[in-house]
């Protein structure tokens, strides 16, 4: 099967080093897209559960499944049901699994979804149409929660002054198509002498987050990879931005035992569960020069993998937990 010449998968060389995908092994592909991941996969021999959160990628894959002759799987899913997906499947266990976070490029193509500066589109976001939109979210949230919202999921420093801006127009006029939206947050906060990207990308980049809970679904994909990966089977996470590296470095942290001290353990303590994870080193992958000019989404581009071992999987910890999500308080910015 050949590569889709308007998709270019990111870091894929890579992505197949790390699932090393050998012929009739049953790998999940848990985000895609526009398939770029699966047909590689597909290509090498293997059999492929993709899932997919966006009715309209599911759509798209038809043709692909068809050609498949059988070895392809295609759901409608969120990564947090990836166990009920397998289950349905009856696949009881993975020989692989890969996750590519965050939008696709189809998704920001597609002007009517709202993820993109580039149009004068409805403010949606929503992935799968379900829940509340970011038009919805800043005509009903308060400012406190827009201003943690734009500062943890954006890292956005001028937070504050954003949210007041949003609370005080929506008197008269709710933001509700993303360039009025792009073009306040401009106003507002100028971009510097020199920089690239336009100042509502890290805004924009929020409300998504926060939309589609992006954070906590991958934690819960995380999770739930790790209950079906049988022993050997392989996990490879490509992300985008720091808020899904950090959740996806610490996770893989806490189950390989990295930083692990048995004998400091107090007396009657009990001991630390197993790693589930071994996390070869020289991580994280990036992307080489070539890719980044031929490809300029791959720029911020990471690769993190590791190998199952035989320990129990274990439910999602409070501490990653909170990683997914906003802080009770906040400092104040912008």
């Amino acid at each position: 099967m050949t590569e889709s010449p308007r998709h270019v998968p990111v870091l894929l060389a890579e992505v197949l080093e790390a699932l090393k995908p050998a012929p009739d092994a049953v790998i999940l592909d848990a985000t895609f897209g526009a398939g770029g991941y699966t047909r590689a996969l597909l290509d090498r021999g293997a059999r492929v559960i993709a899932l997919d959160r966006d009715p309209s990628a599911i759509r798209a894959g038809a043709d692909l499944v068809a050609a498949a002759g059988g070895r392809l799987r295609l759901v409608e899913a969120r990564f947090a049901e990836l166990a009920d997906a397998a289950r349905e499947l009856g696949v009881t266990s993975l020989d692989g699994a890969v996750f590519d976070i965050g939008v696709s490029s189809m998704q920001f193509d597609e002007a009517e979804r709202g993820f993109s500066l580039r149009f004068d589109a409805p403010l949606d976001m929503r992935m799968d149409g379900r829940g509340p939109s970011a038009a919805d979210i800043l005509r009903e949230a308060d400012e406190e929660t827009i201003a943690a919202i734009l500062f943890h999921f954006g890292e956005e420093r001028a937070s504050r002054r954003i949210a007041r801006a949003i609370i005080a127009d929506r008197q008269t006029a709710p933001y509700d198509r993303t360039l009025a939206l792009a073009e306040m947050i401009a106003r507002v906060v100028p971009a510097k002498r020199g920089e690239l990207t336009h100042p509502a990308t890290r805004a924009f980049q929020a409300l998504r987050i926060a939309v589609n809970d992006e954070l906590g679904e991958l934690l819960g994909g995380l999770v739930a990879a790790e209950r079906l990966l049988k022993s050997g089977g392989r996990l490879a996470v490509v992300t985008f931005h720091s808020l899904e590296d950090r959740i996806v470095k610490q996770f893989l942290a806490a189950r390989s035992g990295r930083g692990r001290a048995a004998s400091r353990r107090l007396p009657g303590e009990p001991p630390e569960p197993e790693p589930t994870f071994d996390v070869p080193r020289g991580q994280p992958i990036e992307p080489g020069a070539t890719e980044t000019r031929d490809n300029p989404r791959a720029r911020s581009a990471k690769l993190r993998y590791a190998v199952r071992l035989d320990a129990p999987a274990r439910g999602a910890d409070d501490a990653l937990a909170a990683l997914t999500r906003l802080p009770a308080r906040r400092g104040r910015h912008g």
